[in-house]
């Protein structure tokens, strides 16, 4: 068992590599577990690796609606691991609390990721394809 600690855009990640067989990793991110297929197959006692860039979405059921702090500079984050299926916004876009910003895949269910508050998209921090970890930075409003 090996155990590293990650910070991906400014969220930490405690990342534990259970085990890993030919190319089949079992790792627990946060404490919550994940089955990872590797691209190379990596030996009984791996040395330090990267963490997987996509991990498998989280057996918990999805909210409807992604928090962030109220005002400006919001930053709209994923409320679940999952695959962005669709960005709902365009930069320089008006957007009302309530509305949706994008659409996330966890589980093969669709969740739809709303704006809490109303304001301007001044970035889109993903792209649709684009696997995120839980709290990742989605669109942040200006």
């Amino acid at each position: 068992m090996s155990n590293y600690k990650f910070k991906i855009n400014g969220k930490e990640y405690a990342v534990t590599i259970n085990g890993i067989e030919g190319k089949n990793a079992d790792v627990s991110v946060n404490g919550v577990n994940y089955q990872v297929e590797l691209e190379n197959e990596m030996p009984a006692s791996p040395a330090p690796v990267q963490a997987p860039a996509a991990a498998a979405p989280s057996p918990s059921p999805a909210p409807v609606q992604a928090a962030a702090p109220a005002g400006p500079g919001t930053v709209i984050h994923s409320p679940l691991p999952g695959v962005i299926i669709s960005i709902d916004v365009k930069e320089g876009q008006a957007v009302k609390k309530g509305q949706k910003v994008a659409v996330l895949e966890a589980m093969k269910m669709e969740n739809e990721i709303q704006a809490d508050t109303d304001g301007t998209v001044s970035a889109i921090l993903v792209q649709k394809g684009d696997s995120v970890l839980e709290g990742a930075d989605i669109i942040k409003l200006g």
